[in-house]
Order: structure tokens, then sequence, then C-alpha cells
């Protein structure tokens, strides 16, 4: 199974870009007719943990399935990953 690496690099607010990437992972998913890969296949999702001290959040605001993310994780995932796409 191929695997696709969705980067949401975007302010929270003032632009749909993050909503578009999350509306074509979807999309993606449910043409090749594979759930999300976050909710049914083992996947995660992290958020950056600047990007959530900035904004005040802690793993406790975070949803089920998110944790605290590093840049190392990042690296990681981007070099294990089939296709890389950024927003």
């Amino acid at each position: 199974m191929k695997s696709l690496l969705f980067i949401l690099n975007d302010a929270p607010y003032g632009s749909e870009r993050s909503y578009n990437g999350l509306r074509l992972a979807n999309a993606i998913a449910r043409r090749d007719g594979y759930a999300i890969r976050v909710s049914q296949m083992g996947g995660a999702v992290a958020i950056r943990g600047t990007c959530m001290d900035a904004r005040g959040l802690t793993e406790g605001d975070l949803t089920e399935g998110c944790h605290r993310g590093t840049l190392d994780q990042l690296a990681e995932w981007t070099g294990d990953t089939d296709q890389v796409l950024v927003f």
C-alpha cells in the first residue's frame, strides 16, 4: 500500500489551506477505497510542539489520535513515506 504524508503548515485562521489538505486526504481515501489512515489503520497525527506552545495548547486540548510532535518525528515520517503533500 502506498503511503502519503500530509503536512498542513498554515495559521489556524485566515486561510482554508489546512482545511483543503484534509479534504484532499479524505477524497484520496474514498477514491482508493481506504479509510483515513489516522483513524482506521494505525496512523498518527502530530501537532508541532512549537505551534502548540504559541497557542497555549496542552496535550489535554488535543483530540483523540493526536499527540504533541517534534521536527525530528516529521523528518522520520518524511523519510518513511512514499509521497509528501504540503499545504
